[in-house]
Formats: C-alpha cells, sequence, structure tokens
C-alpha cells in the first residue's frame, strides 16, 4: 500500500509513551461532596479498522470535555481460527499522539521504528509514543495465528500537550503485576494511569491524566473522586448502570461529564464493566489527519512530509 493511501485510511491500533518532562499522572484524590453532572451521552459506532471491527466512540479530538483524550476504539472481540491471519494492522506512521493498547482478552505483536518488536499479552497496557513521528504494525502472534484464540482491547490516543509534539518517540509496556488493582467491596478498580484510593499507575504522562477499567459489582454503588476542572468521561462495556442517579447507560455508550464538581457517583443493580478516563484539558487546537494529531495545518504537512522522506524510520 502506498504511504500516501495509508494516511488517507488511517488505520488504527497500535500503542504509546512518553519520555522527556513526564509527570507521574494524577487525578482526583480528594472526595468533596459536589456531584458532576452529565454533559451528553454518546453511541459508540461500528466500524472496521483493515480486518479489524471496532466500536468508535469518538476520534479526533475535537470535543473540549474528552481532553486529553483523542480516540476510543474497542476493537474485538475478534475470533481467529486457526491457521489463518488474525489481526493485521500494517505498517503505518503517528506523530504528535501517544496510542495505547489495553488487551482485556488474547495476545498480539507489536514492532515498530525504534526496532521494538514486542509480544503482548491479556492483562498488559503498552503505549507507542510517536512524538515527532515513528511507525509501527500491530498483527497476532505467532501462536495466535497457529493456535486460535480470540482477541479483544481498547486502542486509546493520548494527545501530547504542544511543548511535547516532536519529542523522542519511545515505546513501553507494563505487565499486570505492577498495575494496581484496588478492591472497594466487591468491585475492582484497576489503575491503568493515574492515582486512585491509595493506588498509583507506574505509567508517566505528559499532563495529568487518568485511566481507570473499573468492575462495578451487581447492586454496589461506587464514589469516585476527580478533581474540579479536569475533564473525565465513562465508556461502559459490558451491563448497565446508573448516573447521577437518574441517566443509565448501557454498553456501547459514552458520558461526558461537565468540568465542575469533584465526584462521580455510580450504580449497577446487574453489574457493570466500565472504563473511566479524563485529565486536565490541554485548552490547545486539535488538528488530526489521519494517524497524525497536531496544533495546526502547517504541522500536518510537515508530518506528511517527514513520512514521505522516509524521517520516521522503518521496520
Amino acid at each position: 500500500m502506498r504511504r500516501l493511501d495509508f494516511i488517507r485510511s488511517s488505520a488504527i491500533v497500535g500503542a504509546s509513551l512518553t519520555t522527556p518532562r513526564l509527570l507521574k499522572a494524577t487525578s482526583g484524590m480528594f472526595a468533596l461532596p459536589r456531584e458532576r453532572r452529565i454533559a451528553k451521552i454518546l453511541n459508540a459506532r461500528r466500524s472496521m479498522v483493515q480486518n479489524v471491527p471496532v466500536l468508535r466512540a469518538f476520534a479526533g479530538g475535537q470535543n473540549d470535555l474528552v481532553s486529553p483524550f483523542v480516540m476510543l476504539d474497542e476493537f474485538g472481540p475478534l475470533d481467529v481460527d486457526p491457521g489463518t491471519i488474525g489481526m493485521d494492522i500494517q505498517a503505518h506512521p503517528h506523530a504528535g499522539v501517544v496510542p495505547t493498547t489495553y488487551l482485556v482478552q488474547g495476545s498480539g505483536r507489536h514492532t515498530d521504528s525504534m526496532k521494538n518488536d514486542i509480544v503482548y499479552h491479556e492483562g498488559q497496557y503498552m503505549l507507542f509514543n510517536s512524538g515527532r513521528g515513528a511507525i509501527h504494525e500491530e498483527v497476532s502472534d505467532d501462536q495466535l495465528r497457529s493456535n486460535g484464540g480470540v482477541v479483544h482491547g481498547f486502542q486509546i490516543w493520548l494527545n501530547l500537550p504542544a511543548k511535547d509534539k516532536f519529542c523522542p518517540p519511545n515505546t513501553a509496556i507494563h505487565n499486570p503485576e505492577v498495575i494496581p488493582v484496588i478492591q472497594k467491596g466487591k468491585s475492582r478498580i484497576k489503575i491503568l494511569i493515574g492515582s486512585l484510593f491509595g493506588g498509583t499507575s507506574p505509567t508517566e504522562t505528559y499532563s495529568p491524566t487518568f485511566y481507570y477499567h473499573i468492575s462495578l459489582a451487581a447492586g454496589e454503588r461506587l464514589d469516585v473522586p476527580v478533581m474540579s476542572g479536569h475533564n473525565a468521561f465513562v465508556y461502559v462495556v459490558q451491563g448497565e448502570m446508573e448516573l447521577e442517579g437518574r441517566h443509565a447507560v448501557k454498553d456501547a455508550q459514552m458520558a461526558l461529564y461537565e468540568r465542575e464538581g469533584d465526584v462521580l457517583q455510580y450504580y449497577s443493580e446487574t453489574g457493570c464493566e466500565f472504563l473511566l478516563l479524563g485529565g486536565q484539558p490541554l485548552n490547545e487546537p486539535v488538528v488530526s489527519y489521519g494517524p497524525f494529531v497536531m496544533n495546526s495545518q502547517e504541522q500536518i504537512n510537515q508530518c506528511y512530509q517527514n513520512y514521505r522522506a522516509g524521517r520516521m524510520g522503518e521496520l
């Protein structure tokens, strides 16, 4: 596939991280009594990224209420028959953004222009900081292709602040044993980014950010503290739950919160699994073109030129 054709089709499924000027991501450590209000509820739409089915909650990052995130895809579940190719996201570039991959089922293989070759598995969290520009490929690993199985996970893009758009690229992966898991009653919270209830993720980011995977037990209530003025949104993976005591959201729906208030309140009669994400809004222009996320059209043009000239490396 020609470079220009790929950029136009903007295939998505990868991972990302950080390097200089890093902050330990922090979020909402003080539970104050002001409950957040829902700004809007959105439905994810079905799409295909090459041969992988996805539910896309949002993309482009133009909605200020999702900053510093710019895209959320749930990919799979993809059934891979023994002896077939499975997930096959061809080599493609990124710049100015940190795509992150979190697998809840299955395995995959990531290769990139920094000469990383990583087989990742269920429960691992991988980050691919594209910075000034890098190339990666996401495919099923040899074992999954041979034996078959199911691949299911989340591809979520984290925007880089303007001052860090052209930082050196980097890739990292966190194993399940270093990712904090907090038990609240019968409910379970996995802290992929940020700090909550005494647990702190090892993931570092360029701006204050949080990303939690929450399994809310049937009949339980959960209050989650957040910092007033920071964004917050939920994406429901499975089940149904109640927000604010009056809004019901179910799988493949996303709720965006207003910025005022310090606590998010959840209840599920039957149990619910969801992602809770957010952080400090960047309050910067977002210009996206396929796999590139920048602050101006001129920067997008420069990314395109760099890719065409081979300055983003090769696999």
